[in-house]
């Protein structure tokens, strides 16, 4: 994409539209059984497949923003196992940069067993492994190998431990990087997280956690607003512990879609398009992955929001949550379909009358 394709004021300051994502979270092994209906507690339900897949927010994340067209590098630490081994092959051949993977020694890679049901709806249960194990000292030096720097988007998932987590968008915020944090899972995270972020991507609960968490701290009433924009607006409002430096939030509302959240502009209603759904798993990771590779080409955060939103929908398409992340001439003609963008002028013929349809091929979405 080039500056005329993202014109002033749709760019963080002079931020290039050449930036990098950057991901730092966790890579897991999602173990997955798909039925009918999901157990109640203490029941066993027969009758479903199986299957494996390659997983972890962090992993999915990158392979999102990767399949979209951005350079993408990925800080996660793996086991010295057997998965560890085929999680790294399995995120190289998507292209993305593992140069800083971290492996630990006597550690298992982290697993996630999923069950999902015939609305594919899902219930998790995940076992760490060595992303319990990534420390500041990974973050630290793995940043410091990638200097992240105006342009790029760091996009933190919180799969790993709290002081990882911050650390990384300490650094992001240091070098100018658009910082993005998914909030998943809620707990544990307080203001002098939050506020190192631009953009939180949290969905009701995990934003009914976030708000709750916050009234405790900081003495506010506890009752949190059933209105997402309501309980959104109480974590860009400065408290006891500071104002926080959180710009917007991007609150996720299931199939119905998305709501932009903005501390200086009126809320945005992002809606989903219609899908015929069949695995719910990856549909947060495809739209926090999306939504930072188009930061990261320039795009402004509205229609970065989008982007995410129908990036999102149409992950849910396909079994696995890796599986349904759209490729971005996916993207694209879904986004042209729904009138999002504008479809590009059709290729002009050379001298000889020759139509070059390369021209007309899907860039980055």
């Amino acid at each position: 994409m080039t500056d005329a394709a993202a014109p002033e004021g749709e760019r963080k300051g002079n931020a290039p539209v050449s930036g990098r994502v950057l991901v730092v979270g966790s890579v897991n092994v999602d173990l997955v059984v798909q039925g009918e209906r999901l157990p109640a507690p203490g029941e066993t339900v027969l009758g479903g497949t199986f299957s494996r897949f390659h997983g972890g927010k962090g992993g999915n994340q990158a392979v999102a923003s990767a399949r979209l067209g951005v350079p993408v590098m990925l800080v996660a630490a793996l086991g010295d196992d057997e998965f560890g081994a085929t999680a790294r092959a399995a995120l190289a051949r998507e292209g993305i940069g593992t140069d800083v993977l971290v492996t630990l020694d006597h550690t298992a890679t982290g697993v996630a067993l999923i069950l999902v049901d015939s609305k594919a709806e899902n219930m998790i249960s995940v076992a760490p492994g060595a992303n319990a194990g990534l420390t500041e000292l990974h973050v630290r030096t793995a940043l410091g190998r990638l200097a992240p720097h105006t342009g790029d988007v760091l996009l933190v998932t919180h799969e790993i431990p709290t002081e990882a987590a911050r650390e990384a968008l300490r650094l992001g915020r240091a070098g100018g990087a658009w910082t993005v944090l998914n909030p998943a899972p809620a707990g544990g995270l307080d203001r002098a997280v939050l506020e190192l972020a631009d953009v939180l991507t949290p969905n009701r609960g995990e934003l009914a956690r976030l708000v709750a968490d916050d009234a405790k701290r900081t003495g506010r009433a506890a009752a949190v607003p059933e209105d997402p924009v309501r309980a959104a607006k109480l974590l860009l409002e400065a408290t006891g512990d500071g104002s926080t430096g959180t710009q917007a939030l991007l609150v996720t509302l299931g199939s119905t879609g998305a709501v932009l959240v903005r501390r200086n502009a009126p809320p945005v209603e992002l809606k989903a398009p219609k899908v015929k759904a069949v695995d719910a798993t990856g549909a947060g990771d495809a739209l926090n992955g999306a939504l930072a590779a188009a930061l990261a080409v320039g795009l402004d955060l509205e229609m970065a929001c989008r982007r995410a939103v129908v990036a999102a929908s149409l992950s849910v398409t396909r079994a696995g949550a890796r599986e349904g992340m759209p490729p971005a001439a996916e993207l694209t003609a879904k986004l042209i379909e729904l009138g999002i963008v504008a479809p590009p002028p059709p290729p002009e013929p050379d001298e000889a009358g020759v139509v070059d349809t390369a021209e007309t091929d899907a860039g980055p979405a």
